[in-house]
């Protein structure tokens, strides 16, 4: 993790810090990431603390527009978006579908969980 964080210090960028996040996730307990959260945040003044965890726990907001193909935009959104987002955006999405495109994903949905 010591390695990890120096990567992160020199890149300094967005990339950078959410891959500190992901090794944080699998390399340390989830009291070693709350220590490190909390240490963190009373590094900062109060205003850029409160902005931070608001960051943080905030959830992704409206997916945006998909450019460049939908599968990789989406997944992208999902990964920052909320337990409570991912759940309306996929329902919204779910009775949008037409019914047969509804069908399919049932049968898509019933396929991945005979195969787990």
């Amino acid at each position: 993790m010591s390695k990890m964080l120096g990567y992160s210090l020199t890149l300094g960028d967005f990339d950078a810090w959410f891959a500190f996040s992901a090794v944080a996730t699998v390399r340390l307990s989830e009291t070693e990431r709350a220590a490190l959260a909390f240490a963190a945040l009373k590094s900062l003044s109060p205003s850029k603390a409160e902005l931070a965890a608001d960051a943080a726990i905030s959830g992704a907001g409206s997916p945006s527009a998909s450019f460049f193909g939908g599968m990789e935009d989406a997944r992208s959104w999902a990964n920052f978006a909320s337990r409570s987002e991912l759940k309306a955006h996929a329902l919204a999405a779910y009775e949008a579908l037409p019914v047969t495109d509804q069908m399919a994903f049932r049968r898509h949905i019933s396929e991945v969980e005979i195969a787990l």
